[in-house]
């Protein structure tokens, strides 16, 4: 059996090697600003970006943090929703020298401290909706307080991202709805975003900071990855680059200068600054951005917009579908979607394929791998319940994951990848890093198989993440919460299936004697704790909890158990 078998399915147009310049990610927009510099490359709203002018504000903004004093390696946190602030912000920190920390615009300070305190990020970019949060999490005195490292807050706001006369209606809209934002500028270090843009002149590219290249540290993307909790994974410019490479190959059909993404996944998920950012921007592509997914909003912006490239997670296709109205739009352009976050049922494939006339592809990945590994080929032979044929210059295999042994074909195991995608490591883990690789291949932790052709298919996890809508949530950090509710005496976290979600949390509680507590008490206590998207949609009170000789939980058993009820 040849040690690749993959190769032999690859389409013609697909090389199974490919040249990586030795470059930063942040040329890709260098580049694309020279050969389309009056092309749009966002649309948001109703407002359009260019090229040039993306380019301008990314590097006006690499010049107001330099002015800040952040240097090379420095981390700078952005928490921002899909607007054009995020694509500059992305693209002016790398042009700075310094290093990305995507956050989610829906964690609570909680979950902010520990992120940006684990990161050592000196700066954040971010919204002023989303200031309050940020400025309990820093405390009553920042400097002194839980985050003393972040010393520079730059806030922007919708409005910033608006055309004329939306941007001047929405301060006012936001009046009417008793929304208030006034921003302490000018103490604690917080700065106002635009003003650091618009003032001092832009930074021209023989001013810029050595660019880092090659091994040097493009992004933290924090996940749990294996087991755990969060944690920073390091993409340096050389993964971050390649993938991107890699993804374009596969999409061997798309036209320089003339694709239309539509983003919709946030663009602070790995799966959406890949596969839609970089993608986008190193082809020229334009970015359709909507700031959340919204069915009808999606139909509208399909029918208006015309994107060609709609990436996305089965619940967005899910819930495109089960829209009465959805055949009532044009969704002709769409040509090619590429599936990721959780697996792509057939029902779902054939009925969307059906609805726009476009490919819809499931593919594979994890943050650890920037993320693509696998997808079926979009114009090729593709296998229905496979995630597909690893990408050019990836390695696959299927490995025993006590004893490290290579298996067959058509045995199960644990899938395990190498490829110029494969992370650095884990920020400040050196032993969790060590742990993640066996022999220099990525544990992925994923149950999987592959047959005598070379497709993969992913069985289960051996890590108990449940993926929601394409996130993922970490059953510990849930329980962590739910123990420190007085009434808690025990508590387990578990996936259950959703039809719309693919997985909600499920909690399974053991009360203290003489406590008694509901289920939307509990609610209510997660809910000021945990990011929306990780409270449990279930609360199931139990007298015991089923656990291994040396006390850890089966969470796979209370669910089984659940079940069979």
């Amino acid at each position: 059996m040849p040690e690749k078998p993959w190769l032999k399915h690859y389409p013609a147009e697909v090389p199974p090697s490919l040249d990586y310049p030795d470059i930063n990610v942040a040329k890709f927009l260098l580049d694309a600003a020279e050969a389309y510099p009056d092309k749009i490359a966002v649309h948001f709203m109703g407002k359009n970006v260019t090229y040039r002018k993306l380019k301008e504000d990314a590097l006006s903004l690499a010049a107001g943090l330099a002015r800040l004093g952040i240097a090379k390696g420095d981390r700078v946190a952005i928490m921002l929703p899909n607007c054009p602030q995020a694509v500059t912000a992305f693209y002016g920190v790398l042009l700075a020298g310094a290093v990305v920390v995507q956050t989610n615009p829906l964690y609570v300070e909680r979950e902010l401290q520990e992120q940006l305190k684990d990161s050592g990020a000196r700066a954040i970019i971010t919204l002023d909706l989303l200031y309050p949060r940020l400025s309990r999490a820093r405390g009553e005195q920042p400097r002194e307080g839980q985050l003393p490292e972040l010393l520079h807050v730059i806030v922007t706001s919708i409005k910033d991202g608006l055309p004329f006369p939306l941007n001047l209606l929405y301060p006012i809209k936001q009046r009417k709805e008793g929304v208030r934002h006034k921003m302490p500028y000018g103490t604690e270090g917080v700065r106002s975003y635009r003003e650091l843009i618009s003032s001092g002149r832009r930074l021209e590219l023989e001013q810029l900071p050595e660019l880092g290249t090659g091994d040097e540290l493009a992004a933290l993307q924090y996940t749990g990855g294996t087991t755990g909790t969060p944690k920073g994974v390091m993409l340096t410019h050389a993964n971050m680059v390649a993938n991107t490479l890699q993804i374009s190959a596969w999409c061997y059909k798309q036209k320089p200068g003339e694709e239309i993404y539509l983003a919709a996944l946030p663009l602070f998920h790995v799966f959406g600054l890949t596969v839609l950012m970089n993608m986008s921007v190193r082809s020229g592509g334009k970015m359709v951005l909507l700031p959340r997914f919204e069915p009808d909003k999606v139909l509208e912006a399909i029918q208006k917009q015309r994107p060609t490239i709609f990436p996305g997670a089965p619940t967005m296709y899910v819930a495109l579908i089960n829209r009465k109205d959805a055949n009532q739009f044009d969704l002709s352009s769409i040509n090619v979607c590429i599936s990721g976050s959780a697996a792509l049922p057939l029902e779902i494939q054939d009925s969307f394929e059906l609805l726009t006339g476009g490919r819809l592809i499931e593919g594979y990945g994890l943050t650890e791998a920037s993320p693509v590994t696998h997808a079926n080929p979009i114009w090729g032979r593709r296998k229905i319940g496979t995630i597909g044929l690893p990408l050019p210059d990836t390695e696959a295999a299927i490995m025993n994951p006590v004893t490290g042994e290579r298996l067959p074909p058509g045995q199960l195991g644990e899938l395990v990848i190498k490829g110029p995608q494969v992370m650095k490591g884990y920020w400040g883990r050196p032993a969790e890093s060590e742990g993640a690789f066996n022999d220099g291949w990525l544990r992925t932790g994923d149950y999987a198989s592959m047959d005598e052709e070379g497709y993969f298919a992913i069985k289960d996890r051996l890590k108990d993440v449940i993926i929601a809508g394409g996130y993922n949530i970490y059953p510990r950090e849930v329980e962590e919460v739910l123990f420190e509710h007085p009434a808690v005496k025990e508590a387990a976290v578990a996936g259950m299936k959703d039809q719309y979600r693919g997985e909600s949390v499920k909690a399974f509680i053991v009360l203290k004697d003489g406590w008694q507590v509901s289920p939307s008490q509990l609610d209510r206590w997660c809910r000021d704790r945990l990011a929306a998207y990780k409270v449990p949609h279930r609360y199931i009170f139990k007298e015991s909890l089923p656990k291994t000789m040396i006390g850890k939980v089966l969470r796979r058993k209370l669910s089984e158990d659940e079940e069979n009820v």
